[in-house]
């Protein structure tokens, strides 16, 4: 098992996006970073540019939404370093079909749910004991402004309108997880918090927004690298606190 003085992180869904910003930024910070992708070519290409900047990043080959590349991953990590210091749950999807709850197919929120809330559920549930051994453990659980059940009631915000069944319910789920966990861990030094990065140009959004990756990614990691015990159990953007 490899003894570390620098953090170690795992960032989900980290090959393009804001995921592989994250896992940036992270490194940038000095943590040792494991750049987590479902399909492995793509997981080393992003980790070599990463690794061309002089960073600490690695490639992990993990699925969120198959629990033996879940249990895989964790075992790595176990035998490795015997610990994980920082988790973004960053992997999260949109699908085409998705709006209105009307109309919307049941398959497809059941696509959207499979990897924005029970594949942040299956990680976070795995790498938890190993996150247990770290002296302060930050748990950033990736949601988005679409997550607020208060913003989606409320007739003057300007995401009203944008009824995405699938993916603002696996957000608000997502947050539902937060939450919990809050409430569970105790006194446990481990932090949680969801975190919205806010309307960023990247793949899941069509490439429009008003973001860079870069911009986005500077806000999760804030918290991924928060020092002290608070802000916990929040949800979270660069102006503050969001309505549940």
């Amino acid at each position: 098992m490899e003894k570390l003085s620098k953090r170690v992180a795992l960032v989900t869904g980290a090959n393009k996006g804001i995921g592989i910003e994250i896992a940036r930024q992270l490194g940038q910070a000095g943590a040792r970073v494991l750049l987590a992708a479902r399909d492995a070519g793509r997981g080393r290409a992003a980790a070599q540019l990463l690794q061309n900047e002089g960073l600490d990043v690695h490639p992990m080959v993990l699925d969120v939404t198959d629990p033996a590349s879940v249990a895989a991953a964790a075992a790595a990590i176990a035998a490795q370093y015997g610990r994980l210091d920082i988790l973004v749950n960053n992997a999260g999807i949109n699908v085409a079909g998705d709006g209105a709850p009307s109309s919307t197919p049941v398959d497809v929120v059941r696509r959207v749910f499979e990897t924005n809330f029970f594949g942040a559920l299956s990680v976070t549930q795995a790498l938890l004991p190993l996150l247990r051994q770290s002296t302060a453990g930050r748990i950033v659980n990736m949601s988005s402004t679409l997550g607020s059940l208060a913003g989606n009631a409320d007739k003057t915000s300007p995401y009203f309108a944008a009824r995405l069944i699938g993916y603002n319910a696996s957000k608000a789920a997502l947050n539902m997880l937060t939450v919990q966990l809050v409430g569970e861990l105790g006194d446990s030094p481990i932090v949680v918090n969801s975190v919205a990065p806010g309307y960023v140009r990247t793949d899941l959004t069509g490439n429009q927004g008003y973001l860079s990756a870069a911009e986005g990614a500077a806000i999760p990691v804030k918290f991924a690298l928060q020092s002290s015990a608070e802000p916990h159990g929040k949800f979270l953007d660069a102006e503050g606190e969001i309505a549940w």
